[in-house]
């Protein structure tokens, strides 16, 4: 029995990795003021073709479903919040959404990107600010942060300054050549120069234009950098990008630069744009997102805009790893272990008594024998052991296993008092 080409099973590790990131990320969402929403899971095929068109069925799961409705699965959670908010013409705005689950593309699978994947997500509907796309970029800041994720660079620029710049080389207003041209800087992250000038070429785009264009789309660096090295002013919307930057320097963060050469590859965006990376990583972006006012629009909101940004967990976890940071989000335990048949039931009521006090206990259910419930209980902190003679007087034995040290205890203390026998701050 085989699973579908790019699904997997996810086993209890890879869950506690899950959920260690579900776990950072829902408080932060709390703290910053998002409502946590779960939007549906299957949407009709021509909502999410509102924006990019029929051409997006290369690259998702759709079908008809018994009532001969084309539908599909949900590629980002992006689609579904915004059909969501333009529906929901008495929402308080501005509207903070957050997200977090399953997503599914069609695509081919690579390491730390399976056809069905993990994504958080973090939306911002309203009047357009700098504030807002500031607030998106300094949670997805905090985020890594709190994950202890290190050497973690967020790479801003604008849609609209590339786009103009675009224009300015090849003297042009054409929104498809545009439309090309930003593919091509979008590719550079993942095809070499040589590649992507033979590709354009081909196309009938001007050699000198594109080398123009891929040259200025490796310019990355501070504001002050960027302005010694390069003409800004011809620049359309680059007060917007250091408007930002000074935004995000009064918020404290400090781990972004100017790079524009990153534009997105989804149509819908229309301003702000950023990645996240791990500088020493060749995983690619964590995280992207920016400004996607056409979106709000296309759904028939002329009155809102909106801002925000995705991050692929399965990806961050696989660069946690790299850093040697180890996600979970099982706590360790307390293993409860009896010498015979005899012990078992006293050594079952300590354990219910433990998971009553909310203490994570574990107990083998099976008759093992001790040597091999002690070997089970390797991964816990500390073991409670039931035996026949201490039993007798009124003891039980508490069994470091970090360091190996045992001692007796009084049962009555852990049936009165269980929470006083284990260093919780460190469970």
């Amino acid at each position: 029995m085989e699973l579908p080409r790019g699904m997997k099973d996810f086993e209890a590790q890879e869950n506690g990795e899950l959920e260690h990131i579900r776990g950072h990320f829902q408080q932060l969402s709390t703290l910053y003021g998002f409502s946590f929403m779960d939007p549906s899971p299957i949407e009709l095929l021509s909502v999410l073709e509102t924006k990019s068109g029929p051409a997006i069925r290369d690259e998702i799961y759709y079908f008809k479903d018994k009532g001969e409705r084309e539908v599909a699965l949900r590629f980002d959670f992006t689609m579904g919040l915004t059909r969501y908010v333009a529906s929901q013409k008495s929402l308080k705005l501005p509207a903070k959404m957050s997200a977090f689950g399953g997503v599914f593309r069609y695509d081919e699978p690579q390491k730390g990107r399976y056809r069905y994947f993990h994504q958080w997500d973090l939306e911002i509907y309203g009047k357009p600010s700098t504030e807002s796309e500031a607030e998106i970029i300094e949670m997805t800041s905090r985020l890594f942060d709190s994950l202890l994720m290190k050497n973690i660079v967020i790479d801003i620029n604008n849609r609209n300054l590339v786009e103009s710049y675009i224009n300015k080389i090849f003297d042009s207003r054409d929104p498809l050549l545009v439309s090309d041209i930003l593919r091509a800087v979008d590719k550079i992250q993942k095809k070499s120069k040589e590649q992507i000038l033979k590709e354009f070429q081909e196309k009938g785009y001007s050699l000198t234009n594109l080398e123009k264009i891929l040259e200025f789309s490796q310019i990355t660096g501070t504001i002050q950098e960027i302005e010694a090295k390069f003409d800004t002013s011809q620049l359309e919307s680059w007060d917007d990008l250091k408007s930002l930057i000074d935004s995000l320097e009064n918020r404290g963060v400090s781990n972004v630069r100017i790079n524009f050469g990153i534009v997105r590859g989804l149509d819908y965006y229309s301003g702000m744009v950023f990645e996240v990376f791990d500088r020493n990583s060749t995983l690619g972006a964590l995280a992207g997102g920016g400004r996607y006012d056409t979106l709000t629009r296309a759904f028939g909101r002329e009155d809102i805009g909106a801002t925000g940004v995705a991050g692929g967990v399965e990806r961050i976890i696989l660069t946690m790893h790299e850093q040697g940071i180890i996600p979970s989000s099982t706590p360790n335990r307390i293993s409860i272990l009896y010498v015979n048949d005899e012990m078992q039931k006293v050594a079952m009521s300590i354990a219910s008594l433990l998971r009553l006090n909310k203490i994570p206990s574990n107990i083998d259910l099976t008759g093992k024998t001790l040597k091999k419930q002690m070997d089970g209980a390797s991964g816990s902190k500390y073991c409670v052991i039931v035996a026949p003679r201490e039993l007798e007087n009124g003891k039980i034995v508490l069994r470091d296993m970090k360091n190996g040290t045992e001692k007796l205890i009084d049962i009555e203390t852990i049936t009165d008092n269980p929470m006083s026998i284990f260093n919780l701050e460190k469970l």
